[in-house]
């Protein structure tokens, strides 16, 4: 490479740095909101975020790095990765300058505005304090679609923020044929004598939990020396670096499920994080493919190896240690059939891997009509129950049990929920050529060790970053685009033994 192109090229490394560091500085303030900040403190805290966010949008539509960013796409001589990493950023570029600087920090204000209202309408469980406020973000998040512009569907620009492509004509193909299957297994299960998972819910202390967790999640292969668990009103992670990813769960002292599968969700998440590339932080290749890819690792540790028969055959008995009183009478078998009972519920977190994705759809077809203008944010509890009656067949006590539970609205996270979904999609299919690949897999589970997992997903998903989008990443390492057909066997497969369908 030429000298010049290589001092232009560091001369971008460095803007970029300095903008993320930026971010990073106002995502750390995020993380302390919805971890330890004092009560009071909600309005400046809104204010420091803003200033730092308006701050960042600022330096990253400045003439200067979009004129490095114009010069570096003319030179022929830049590596793969160097070309990869210009590409992209020039296409963020080009989209940040969209956005007004007065129009990033009213968002960022609003959304501060929002999520304190939230966590006091959970505290109160009444969706009526929300609604003022998410009203206003429901505004703007619209006039973010006509900012950004979209083909076909003003949701599709929220869509293609989460997963990059991703449009409701993509999404309604994916749930139309996904859902009747769904719902015809989850008609032969409910014809099965039910299974018992009472034990779950007993008294389980928070500290004991909170030690369970934190060792469960060193067993994962999380790095604690690059990263944290805190506690939160709903869990999350978040990294500043791939040296500093936080994770954060939420403890229910009278439901041991709680806790423990989203310790292993959320460690998923965190796994990925710190196994981008250091080297790339700031640019495109060290940050994480797209949010289908990055709930498919969580969704894989929680589901494909957190809730599998061969995992447990080595935890539970460490889990007996630190629970002796509550697990003293159940066998490995009853606790396996347990926690994976099929069984319409309210909360999605808590959700099995069946109707898991009913929870997604009710959220996504009320986003889709939000959108469109066809729900009025004052009618969102109302659609709500309806929907959960429709499809799960059960009727919505509280807000807090509906409407209230998640906490993605009041980011402005609207168009995040169907990449669960797809999540899990993607698991499956990754799950299973990690099988293929890797010889004696449940047999190394059964002896307590995932570390082979992990090494396949370090090289072949982590070190990429935004190198390739979500279904160029799929077709590397399987063959073929995002198939549905292995997530229906790995339910046919699991589930099918443990009903005897």
């Amino acid at each position: 490479m030429a000298d010049n192109t290589q001092e232009l090229y560091n001369r971008y490394i460095e803007l970029m740095r300095k903008i993320t560091d930026i971010k990073k500085a106002a995502d750390v303030l995020q993380w302390d909101q919805e971890t330890y900040l004092p009560r009071k403190s909600s309005d400046i805290r809104g204010q420091q975020i803003a200033t730092l966010t308006e701050t960042a949008h600022h330096f990253f539509s400045s003439e200067q790095l979009g004129n490095i960013l114009t010069e570096l796409a003319g030179k022929n001589d830049l590596t793969e990765n160097q070309k990869k990493n210009c590409e992209l950023t020039l296409e963020d570029y080009l989209k940040n300058k969209k956005y007004s600087s007065q129009f990033v920090r009213k968002l960022s204000e609003q959304i501060n505005k929002t999520f304190h209202a939230w966590i006091k309408a959970r505290e109160m469980n009444s969706f009526s304090v929300f609604e003022n406020e998410l009203n206003v973000l429901i505004t703007l998040k619209k006039q973010e679609s006509e900012l950004l512009g979209y083909e076909a569907h003003p949701y599709n620009a929220h869509l293609n923020e989460y997963e990059k492509g991703c449009t409701v004509h993509f999404l309604d193909n994916v749930f139309e044929p996904l859902l009747p299957f769904l719902n015809s297994l989850l008609g032969k299960i409910k014809s099965q004598a039910p299974v018992d998972n009472a034990f779950l819910q007993q008294y389980f202390p928070k500290q004991k939990q909170w030690e369970w967790g934190m060792y469960l999640i060193q067993q994962l292969g999380f790095d604690f020396d690059s990263g944290r668990q805190d506690i939160s009103e709903h869990p999350f992670t978040t990294s500043f670096s791939p040296t500093d990813v936080r994770l954060t769960t939420r403890i229910d002292e009278n439901d041991f499920a709680n806790m423990t599968w989203s310790c292993i969700h959320e460690a998923g998440h965190g796994l990925y994080e710190q196994g981008l590339p250091v080297d790339q932080y700031g640019l495109p290749l060290g940050e994480y493919c797209s949010l289908g890819i990055h709930e498919s690792q969580s969704r894989l540790w929680e589901n494909n190896v957190g809730r599998s028969e061969a995992f447990w055959q080595n935890y539970f008995p460490k889990l007996q240690e630190f629970f002796p009183e509550q697990f003293k009478t159940t066998s490995s078998e009853i606790f396996y059939k347990g926690i994976n009972k099929i069984e319409p519920g309210l909360i999605r977190t808590e959700a099995d891997e069946i109707t898991y994705h009913f929870h997604v759809y009710i959220r996504y077809e009320l986003e889709k009509d939000l959108f469109e203008g066809n729900l009025k944010t004052t009618d969102i509890p109302a659609y709500w129950n309806e929907m959960y009656l429709k499809y799960l067949g059960i009727k919505v006590p509280d807000d807090n049990h509906g409407c209230l539970q998640d906490i993605h609205w009041s980011h402005g996270s609207f168009g995040y929920f169907p990449t669960y979904s797809l999540g899990s999609l993607y698991a499956a299919q990754f799950y299973t050529y990690i099988n293929k690949m890797i010889p004696g897999l449940e047999e190394d589970m059964e002896k307590g060790s995932v570390l082979k997992i992990l090494q396949w997903l370090k090289q072949y998903i982590y070190p990429y970053g935004r190198k390739y989008t979500s279904d160029e990443l799929c077709i590397r390492i399987t063959g073929e685009s995002l198939n549905a057909s292995f997530f229906k066997d790995h339910l046919l497969r699991k589930f099918g033994n443990m009903y005897t369908l």
